[in-house]
């Protein structure tokens, strides 16, 4: 037998309506608890009924010659209103008969009375069972509607809300049961999704911008070199240079775009890597500039080992390293510092370089921000900052940027130690 195939029928007569559903389930509740009841005082009563006359209406020998005299004496036929006719009885036995006769018209009008009650009693018990029923039915199809009226919103909350229309908000109020919770859950999701649209937009809108323009420079680098009548072969030679640089620029920003996207997926390895390590790499790979501008660099680099992805790691130190000498000013310094506590490891680096205003510096960390006006640098793709807090972010770091009375920025990275492995999926 196939009992899905029986049960089809079932879910096709089964309403789809939530609120309709818990309607059918109130009443259907309340008619089982009602009928349930209803069976335990039937059964009650009916045992507590007795089925038979009490035996105090039996009478003894004293008893029934004290009767046969009276009887002599009254004449009378009946022994009273409801019983059946009896001849007078004239002697013991026919005093017997009488009473015999007298005892089994009791039995039976006291039978009758006890199925009349108990029919009385059944009759009415289902009359109020089927109006509590249905009184139960239409308090709960207005309870359910009331207890819906929540997800009603949020469903149509989420069919207004788009890319272009999600800054709606439901803002539920009342007590703090699941549907508020639910309801502020919404809120929050629209909220983020809200936030990442809009930085989505604003990052495409940089990003094609950025890499607009080193294709425009080598278009224009072309175009001036073959306009002329006979180029000559220095001029082609300063074309390709220039077509070179750009291309140049393009891969950089390529690559820190890729940097940005792998950081911001939150998808990492476990290794175990140490900061200090990473940060004198980063030192020595910037020598050469480090060199030219004649910047002193103190560093204390003491043993700062954490586990976590050591790309991620690698690059974000970079980054901020590269940052560091990138926007500094001749013969400034710049100051290294690694280290651990109890359960964190930090890396701290600072620069001197031209005065950045307080309100500006969480700007800098925003993807295509570049202080050129400040600092006077006008290479790099205005990403590094931006890929090192998304790295940070990855392992659930702590960036705080100060800005410096006397120019300059002072950048401390906090890290859980073995966080990272606990956010590996």
């Amino acid at each position: 037998m196939n009992v899905p195939a029986l049960l089809r029928p079932v879910r096709r007569l089964w309403p789809q309506k939530v609120r309709t559903r818990l309607t059918l389930l109130y009443a259907m509740l309340s008619f089982a608890v009602g009928l349930a009841l209803l069976g335990l005082t039937y059964g009650i009563l009916a045992s507590s009924l007795p089925t038979s006359p009490p035996a105090s209406l039996t009478t003894s020998s004293q008893e029934l010659n004290l009767l046969h005299q009276a009887c002599k004496t009254a004449g009378y036929a009946s022994k009273g209103k409801g019983y059946p006719p009896v001849a007078i009885p004239q002697d013991l036995t026919e005093c017997k008969q009488a009473k015999a006769a007298i005892y089994a018209g009791t039995a039976v009008g006291f039978k009758a009375q006890r199925q009349q009650a108990l029919g009385n009693l059944l009759r009415f018990a289902l009359i109020g069972l089927g109006l509590i029923t249905v009184a139960s039915g239409g308090l709960g199809w207005f309870m359910s509607g009331r207890l819906l009226r929540p997800v009603r919103a949020i469903t149509q909350t989420a069919r207004r809300a788009s890319e272009q229309h999600l800054g709606e908000r439901l803002a539920l109020t009342g007590a703090r049961d699941e549907l508020k919770e639910l309801a502020d859950t919404f809120d929050d999701m629209l909220e983020r999704l809200d936030a990442a649209f809009a930085t989505q937009r604003r990052f495409v809108a940089n990003a094609s911008h950025e890499l607009r323009t080193p294709l425009t420079v080598m278009r224009t680098a072309i175009d001036v070199t073959l306009a002329k009548p006979s180029p000559t072969g220095r001029q082609l030679t300063d074309m390709a240079a220039r077509v070179r640089r750009s291309i140049g620029r393009a891969e950089s920003m390529t690559e820190a775009l890729l940097a940005l996207a792998v950081s911001g997926q939150g998808k990492l390895s476990t290794e175990f890597t140490d900061l200090a390590t990473w940060a004198e790499d980063a030192i020595d790979a910037a020598a050469p500039e480090i060199e030219r501008l004649n910047l002193h660099v103190d560093m204390e680099l003491d043993p700062a080992g954490t586990t976590g992805d050591p790309q991620l790691l690698e690059r974000m130190i970079s980054n901020l390293v590269d940052n560091a000498v990138r926007h500094n000013q001749p013969g400034g310094w710049i100051r290294l510092r690694t280290g651990t506590s109890d359960t964190t490891v930090y890396l701290e680096i600072a620069n001197s370089g031209p005065f950045i205003p307080d309100d500006a510096v969480p700007s800098l960390f925003e993807p295509f921000r570049r202080m050129q006006a400040r600092t006077g640098a006008r290479d790099g793709v205005g990403l590094g900052l931006s890929i090192a807090r998304s790295a940070a972010a990855a392992h659930r770091a702590t960036v705080t940027a100060r800005s410096q009375p006397a120019g300059g920025l002072d950048i401390s990275v906090v890290i859980p130690r073995c966080l990272a492995a606990e956010s590996q999926p």
